[in-house]
């Protein structure tokens, strides 16, 4: 008994590499890219056609078909292991339907190598269109949000201690300009990947009179690759890819963690509904943050499904093998359809958290986060230079901290005594003045500097914000457009074909 693919091979496969290799190839490639397969045959099809490299009557009967089986689905075909993976199951019921002698010329002018890196741009394609418009989709529920809560202050932190006055509309709004940069990444991956290598055969074309340019529109590639060793060797768009995600999930858990924190009763400042909480076994008083550790957790998946895909393609030869263009991508489909499912729970996280107004103004108020502006108050109205301003304002916040009152209870007194210790000279603040820094609503207000906290500011911004946003989604719908088109398109020829008057009897059922 030899190999059911090539009379090369004389002994069939060991029931280990059946077992560990290709039977689980076989499951995870055939149903997911049967469809791809079906459109890439379909394409190549009516290119040799045309090109005259397949006369019209075997055409017509390959098309009839690619057509039945495209029509029947993969649950039609029986898979067999041993003859190693999706292709030679697919070319195997297509000679059962047709014969050998027809059923082998789809593959003239081609590869396996070609078909694959094919399918693998044309996966990449779909997800990051998908996902791009998935994330589009959290950010402008982030601004609707900070839309809603670009008054409502909060303490702004570095270092996790208290800082400055925000708003918690500034800070969505700052996760909405980081997440649109994730966007550009994913848009550039999704260019990376928008190149045809059909035709690129096994490394080096073929001598057919083959039209890439045709394979490529009516597979909705902007074009075919130019070079044919690139085009079967490099999966580097996957790897693009990948990093672009990762990258995305690091963005999102920073928000994650936020919101973790800010939800404990510690902190007080976040609520979450039922609905995206969990409970405890034993303890009856627990409401777990559930999705937020999934996210947290998924996120180090997704690092993890990058970094193995970096270290499966490094020190590989730059051509065709099964590491460097098989084992290198799986992990990118496994990252893509986890980031689709946590960006639909990251949506759903911002949609639905809510802040705690007197919460957060409280904190604000009485943690010291505003003191800043006195710091600013006396170099404009004492003279003073900011360094020396700084060490005199420090030694109030020590003084409050000491005897145990809040930043909102400071007095005049104790920033002039500071002052004249440190200048040795008075300074006269107003309580008026010093209570007008300490207000973290007025100390908001008055931050308009250029990418500031003041909500008109934020407001205005997330105008512009939105504007960008559909931009990006203009060049997703674009693309998702086209690719459509030529779907359609490919079909109507096809079906042209199949119909045409010199068509030949259909393949029966």
């Amino acid at each position: 008994m030899e190999s059911k693919v090539s009379s090369r091979l004389k002994q069939p496969l060991a029931p280990e590499v059946l077992q560990y290799i290709f039977l689980p190839r076989l499951n995870r490639e055939f149903f997911a890219n049967f469809e791809m397969l079906n459109q890439i045959n379909l394409a190549h099809l009516v290119m040799l056609h045309e090109q005259g490299i397949l006369d019209h009557g075997a055409s017509v009967r390959l098309a009839d078909a690619l057509l039945k089986m495209q029509a029947d689905g993969p649950d039609g075909i029986e898979l067999d292991p041993a003859r190693e993976e999706a292709y030679f199951n697919y070319e195997a019921h297509l000679i059962k339907l047709v014969g050998q002698e027809l059923g082998g010329r789809l593959h003239t002018a081609r590869s396996r190598n070609d078909i694959g890196a094919t399918i693998d741009r044309i996966r990449a394609r779909d997800f990051a269109t998908r996902i791009a418009a998935a994330l589009i989709d959290v950010a402008e529920a982030a601004l609707l949000q900070a839309d809603k809560y670009a008054d409502c202050v909060m303490p702004g932190y570095t270092h996790m201690q208290a800082a400055q006055p925000i708003t918690y509309g500034y800070y969505l709004s700052a996760l909405v300009d980081a997440w649109s940069r994730d966007v550009d990444r994913l848009l550039h991956a999704l260019d990376t990947a928008d190149a045809s290598p059909l035709g690129a055969c096994a490394l080096a074309g073929t001598s057919f009179p083959i039209d890439r340019d045709a394979t490529s529109a009516m597979l909705g590639f902007s074009a075919p690759l130019a070079n044919s060793l690139d085009g079967v060797a490099s999966r580097d768009f996957a790897l693009e890819l990948s990093a672009a995600l990762s990258i995305m999930m690091i963005t999102s858990s920073r928000m994650v963690q936020d919101f973790y924190i800010w939800s404990t009763p510690e902190f007080g400042f976040l609520s979450f509904p039922d609905s995206i909480a969990s409970t405890s076994s034993i303890m009856p008083q627990k409401k777990n943050p559930a999705v937020l550790e999934y996210l947290r957790g998924k996120t180090g998946h997704l690092i993890g499904l990058t970094s193995a895909a970096f270290s499966t393609v490094k020190s590989t030869h730059f051509t065709h093998s099964g590491d460097s263009s098989r084992e290198s991508t799986r992990t990118c489909w496994e990252a893509c359809d986890e980031a689709l499912k946590s960006l639909a729970l990251i949506k759903l996280l911002v949609q639905r958290v809510e802040p705690n107004r007197a919460r957060m103004a409280s904190r604000a108020a009485e943690d010291f986060s505003t003191v800043t502006d006195l710091a600013d108050l006396l170099v404009r109205k004492a003279d003073a230079s900011f360094r020396d301003a700084h060490h005199i304002i420090g030694a109030v916040v020590r003084q409050a901290l000491e005897a145990g009152i809040f930043a909102r209870d400071i007095t005049p007194q104790m920033v002039n005594a500071a002052a004249a210790q440190q200048l040795g000279r008075q300074v006269a603040l107003q309580q008026a003045d010093i209570s007008a820094c300490l207000d973290p609503v007025r100390n908001v207000a008055a931050r308009q500097s250029f990418g500031g906290p003041a909500p008109g500011l934020v407001v205005n911004h997330i105008e512009e914000q939105r504007t960008l946003l559909a931009r990006k989604r203009s060049v997703i719908t674009a693309t998702a457009q086209r690719v459509a088109n030529a779907q359609d398109l490919l079909q109507q020829r096809v079906h042209a074909l199949v119909s045409s008057e010199s068509a030949v009897p259909s393949v029966q059922a």
